[in-house]
């Protein structure tokens, strides 16, 4: 079980998830206790089927768990309204999809500024923090492209910019590499790797053992349960953060 921890950005305690159809249960997460501190680059891995990527949903306020608690810096989130959920998934938690997810009639620049939009933020702020993000993943020579004029490291690059463009407590990547040649995967996988140096907080899920290795922090799941959890020595320059046991 997790320690009491009073400094964890995400507490998980005794999360369950179960799906119903048709009469048959299927648990998808079970007994989940896990805490993340700010500034850990957390790798979710397991095979298939093993309840990465509900947890993920769960993380991100995208789906709701069946038991147990979530709190998020501090607070419990699964009694919130649709409204306060929306409300914290565009202020607090940037998503890193593996299909990108970009819109494909509006430029790149854009693309990375529709989040801020939908915050009220003025113009000027919303020019700035774009500009910013872009810079950061060296897409700024493209702000005026269009997705579809993009490679796919390139696409991946941008959804990464709008992600970190509103400044969120932390990065959620599901299968960030899972469209990409090996070239563009790990391209992408040295951009988070130079977020975290930067001090973002990453959650990761992946499949792929080489890529969980880039985290700190590698928590394994099997049969919806956590079955190993413990920091790595990864490459990385950057200070490799305390488990939680």
């Amino acid at each position: 079980m997790t320690a009491p921890n009073d400094d964890a950005l995400i507490r998980l305690d005794n999360v369950s998830k179960v799906f119903y159809t048709d009469e048959v249960e299927t648990h998808a997460l079970a007994n989940v206790h896990l805490a993340i501190r700010p500034g850990e680059f957390v790798a979710i891995a397991g095979p298939s089927g093993c309840g990465k990527s509900t947890l993920l949903s769960i993380l991100g306020l995208l789906d709701s768990p069946s038991g147990g608690e979530y709190r998020l810096s501090g607070a419990p989130v699964q009694s919130l309204s649709a409204a306060e959920r929306a409300r914290i998934r565009n202020r607090e938690i940037g998503f890193i999809f593996q299909s990108f997810n970009l819109i494909g009639d509006l430029s790149v620049f854009e693309n990375v500024e529709l989040p801020l939009t939908y915050r009220g933020m003025p113009a000027a702020e919303r020019r700035k923090r774009v500009e910013d993000a872009l810079e950061r993943v060296q897409m700024s020579h493209r702000n005026a492209h269009y997705p579809a004029q993009l490679s796919g490291g390139q696409q991946q690059r941008v959804a990464v910019a709008r992600a970190i463009a509103g400044t969120p407590a932390v990065l959620l990547a599901d299968e960030p590499t899972g469209n990409l040649d090996s070239a563009n995967a790990g391209a992408v996988m040295e951009l988070l790797r130079d977020l975290h140096r930067q001090g973002s907080t990453l959650v990761m899920v992946t499949h792929d053992p080489r890529f969980a290795e880039y985290a700190g922090r590698q928590v394994h799941l099997f049969d919806g349960q956590v079955v190993e959890d413990g920091t790595t020595a990864p490459s990385t320059g950057a200070a490799t953060p305390a488990g939680v046991a």
